[in-house]
């Protein structure tokens, strides 16, 4: 997309229709930011989260996750959250609750639940790792819900350190066709911008909109999101400053609306 920044205005997003990739509270969430800048959001849940394959193990997890056999709780994907939340799984008070970034942080607050620790620096498995290492010199006991393609890196970190850590694979992640309407407003670009927030929904975003307008600002929530987005062939027009909605929407907010289709032509 070749444009150039703006000055913002009280609604920089005026008549900017903005897909957002995931539902849910954090979705809605998303929408009614976007609204306040004047965006029209749309909805357009791009993956969802499949049952473990030993949903025993994960179950028993949660259950001693609810009787306060954890120190920590990590979390490293908002479909985590979501997985939590489907099983409405309790997180007593003694179990302090780590994050690996502001948008997995959000989708805990969005279904009321409390964090303790963001990274302040390195959003991602290896900066929740050094900075919960730092915390806590002494040994503790840790839960790690993990996706079952993610790399156990966590883990492993945590378990050198000589904390005492249970890995436990919450969920698969599944991607989520989109509706005929939504992928013909993509193609034809009346969908103005696409919010990149995970490596899963950039797969899902190439795979779905393979004729994506070069007028079709892409945005990525952070330098590791589009590092993964270009590796699934995206072409990422703006990365986020910092990794949260707020900075994602800001950023998509310097840019002018791109020409768009008419809306009453569909």
């Amino acid at each position: 997309m070749n444009a150039s920044p703006q000055n913002a205005t009280a609604k920089p997003l005026a008549g900017w229709r903005v897909l957002v990739p995931r539902g849910g509270p954090w979705g809605d969430g998303v929408a009614a930011s976007l609204r306040h800048r004047g965006a029209i959001p749309v909805i357009a849940p791009l993956i969802n989260f499949a049952p473990s394959n030993d949903q025993a193990t994960l179950e028993q997890a949660l259950s001693d996750l609810e009787a306060g056999a954890f120190d920590w709780l990590t979390l490293t994907s908002a479909t985590t959250v979501d997985v939590l939340y489907s099983y409405r799984a309790a997180i007593p008070a003694r179990t302090k609750v780590a994050a690996v970034g502001e948008t997995t942080a959000a989708a805990l607050t969005a279904v009321g639940y409390r964090v303790d620790l963001v990274p302040d620096r390195d959003n991602s498995a290896v900066g929740l790792a050094e900075q919960l290492m730092a915390l806590e010199p002494e040994h503790r006991d840790i839960l790690t819900l993990r996706s079952e393609i993610a790399k156990p890196v966590l883990t492993r970190m945590l378990s050198e350190a000589g904390h005492r850590v249970r890995s436990v694979v919450a969920y698969r992640t599944v991607g989520v066709p989109v509706t005929d309407r939504i992928a013909e407003d993509v193609r034809s670009g009346r969908i103005n911008a696409i919010l990149v927030t995970s490596g899963s929904v950039a797969e899902q975003v190439h795979s779905q909109f393979p004729e994506l307008p070069p007028a079709t600002l892409i945005a990525a929530i952070g330098p590791r999101t589009a590092k993964d987005a270009r590796r699934a062939g995206l072409s990422v027009d703006v990365v986020a400053d910092r990794q949260t909605v707020d900075a994602l929407i800001d950023a998509v907010a310097k840019f002018p609306l791109p020409d768009a289709a008419d809306e009453f032509t569909h």
